[in-house]
């Protein structure tokens, strides 16, 4: 049997969920507190004062409707003898009421552009602060969450989500202004006549609860709206950084119907969002118009004639009525737009949650340099607790010394090393440099020990100069230059057209392999690092791009500690160790000879990768 939550629950539920939601928003005025109140100080000066023009503009009325009626008194004497005039003639009473409904008038909008100005700060204030959350986050979250997400669904939420909530914000200063205006209103029209001004309130309750209803559907439009927009970003960022692929593979059709796909579906999801939107308006324009109607039959049908109302009341509560009318049809409008934009606030807030996310937390020492060894001690890990890709692994790493991982694909060498710089840690055993525990060093002073040339290099799309100094402030020109000399990068370097300060364009676009991983390379050089990790750097490169980048990897390694994973055996003959991993477990580990004359796994690829170049040669 299917439980059922009752209706009502279902519906406190949502409205939980909604002010939990739009939390996001509230929590965020802390950074921005003080111009925050001064939007709302001046936003409610400007409501007050709106009151004051509508005491004003009753005298104003009642003094050309009936001049010899008693003139209105405030109960303040000395403000209604010398500002009031009300012993003045009425027609000098007349001309100082103008002048005050036009001071009043001047401070009021006054105030309104301060407000909107101080709600325009708070606006930019908090798109700073959730931008500024936003990278915080995806600093702070293991690598594995890039793993699992879409790269195309983060950069949707940097930007046009962002954006997003910040027109939600808009909207909701909006209801603001003109909830404190309306509420000034109401209570105006209370004073004039509470019978109404219960009708009318009992009219535009209803109205209320039937735009309610239709938000709530534009509200939940709008979380397939964010999805599309997140596909979309997600096909298009890949195919602008797939251009090559899709190209060589003549994907061109493949990739159009992808795109006209994830367009088509964003139109239609915007259609339906702005079908129901659209609808707001016209709904409550034509309802409210028919409750002025009423408003007036009811008046001039009962209270006029029955002297329970004066003709300048009634046309300043018809005043109030028109100024209203307007007010709620904008303000219902305000309500829908905060309802199309609560997928993209969910969104956001769905990335700025860490209960749900994997974080590598810095310990408090900092790391003072190897002296010794780095150990692993019976090391298991998998990228899913459940599915481990490292089982026991138990090996020591000397200081100053050369240790290769061997093994084929799939074989765990890439894991075993990205646990060193701990871009994760381990679901069991330990990982030791001089006997303390990697997780006690403070984070950044462990990597900033480090540098890693990868196969698969990642180049900025900024200068060759800005590349190779990445993240080091202050350097001078000649330490580039040696570094590119080292890393056989110089005289490429100077072929290009604008030298050092040559853009390379989107990853390195300009450059082949075999140069992007010599500016690898020298940026390694220039860190001047202890610990090298090469991650099968000379893999996929030609003969003579390789035999240039062993010979720069050979003047980086000189005198540190480095950890190699090897592309081609015959680079890793004079390694002070090799260790042999297969399926996950190190199965061989000792001197190159050592384990070839043990005739084992490592001498099982020594004689594959002989074949191999023995069928290349003939």
């Amino acid at each position: 049997m299917r439980f059922k939550i009752p209706l009502g629950l279902r519906k406190s539920l949502k409205t939980t969920q909604f002010w939990q939601d739009n939390y996001l928003i509230l929590r965020e005025f802390k950074h921005f507190r003080i111009i925050a109140i001064f939007a709302v100080v001046f936003t409610l000066l400007a409501a007050s004062f709106e009151g004051v023009s509508l005491g004003f503009l009753l005298a104003f009325l009642q003094n050309l409707t009936e001049p010899n009626a008693e003139p209105v008194h405030t109960g303040a004497e000395w403000f209604d003898v010398w500002i009031l005039g009300v012993n003045s003639p009425p027609t000098e009473q007349i001309y100082r009421i103008c002048a005050l409904i036009l001071i009043a008038t001047l401070i009021r909008v006054s105030c309104a552009y301060a407000g909107k100005v101080f709600s325009g700060i708070a606006q930019s204030q908090l798109a700073y602060q959730l931008r500024l959350r936003l990278f915080e986050q995806l600093q702070s979250v293991s690598l594995s969450y890039f793993t699992k997400t879409r790269s195309g669904e983060l950069v949707n939420s940097l930007t046009a989500e962002v954006m997003q909530v910040m027109q939600a914000f808009d909207a909701i200063s909006f209801i603001l202004i003109v909830g404190s205006t309306l509420l000034v209103y109401a209570i105006a029209m209370l004073l004039l006549s509470w019978q109404l001004t219960l009708i009318s309130l009992m009219l535009f309750g209803l109205l209320s609860a039937g735009v309610s209803n239709l938000i709530k559907r534009v509200r939940e439009a709008s979380f397939e709206r964010t999805k599309a927009r997140s596909r979309y970003a997600s096909v298009a960022l890949e195919f602008i950084n797939g251009i090559r692929t899709v190209q060589a593979f003549a994907a061109q059709d493949f990739e159009r119907k992808r795109f006209h796909q994830s367009i088509a579906q964003i139109a239609n999801t915007e259609i339906h969002s702005f079908r129901l939107s659209a609808s707001v308006e016209p709904l409550t324009e034509g309802l409210a118009s028919t409750i002025i109607i009423a408003m007036l039959i009811v008046a001039f049908a009962s209270l006029i004639p029955q002297g329970q109302l004066q003709i300048a009341s009634v046309l300043t509560f018809l005043f109030v009525l028109f100024r209203m009318v307007p007010m709620v049809r904008q303000l219902n409008n305000a309500r829908a737009k905060i309802g199309s934009f609560q997928g993209s606030i969910r969104n956001i807030k769905e990335l700025l949650r860490t209960d749900n996310k994997t974080y590598l937390p810095s310990g408090a020492i900092q790391f003072p340099g190897l002296q010794r060894a780095i150990e692993f001690r019976a090391v298991d890990f998998g990228y899913e607790p459940q599915c481990l890709v490292l089982h026991n692994a138990t090996l020591t790493i000397k200081k100053g010394e050369t240790t290769a991982l061997v093994g084929a694909s799939g074989a765990g060498k890439s894991t075993l090393v990205d646990l060193i710089p701990r871009f994760y840690d381990p679901v069991a055993g330990e990982i030791l440099a001089d006997g303390v525990n990697l997780k006690s060093f403070d984070l950044n002073s462990l990597r900033q020990t480090m540098a890693i040339v990868s196969q698969d290099t990642f180049i900025f799309n900024a200068s060759v100069r800005d590349n190779i100094a990445y993240a080091i402030e202050n350097i001078h020109e000649t330490a580039i230059e040696k570094a590119a000399r080292q890393a056989n990068a110089w005289e490429f370097i100077q072929e290009l057209p604008e030298g050092l300060d040559t853009q390379l364009g989107d990853r390195g676009i300009r450059l082949s392999g075999g140069q992007r991983q010599r500016i690898a390379i020298a940026r390694a050089l220039l860190r001047n690092p202890e610990i090298l990790i090469l991650d099968e750097a000379t893999s996929a490169l030609d003969s003579v791009s390789e035999r240039l980048i062993q010979e720069s990897l050979e003047k980086l390694s000189v005198g540190r500690t480095v950890i190699a994973i090897a592309h081609r055996l015959s680079t890793i003959v004079r390694a002070d160790k090799v260790v042999v991993l297969d399926r996950g477990r190190i199965v061989e580990q000792g001197k190159y000879q050592e384990l070839l004359e043990q005739r084992g796994q490592l001498w099982n690829y020594h004689q594959m990768q002989h074949e191999m170049d023995s069928v290349n040669l003939s």
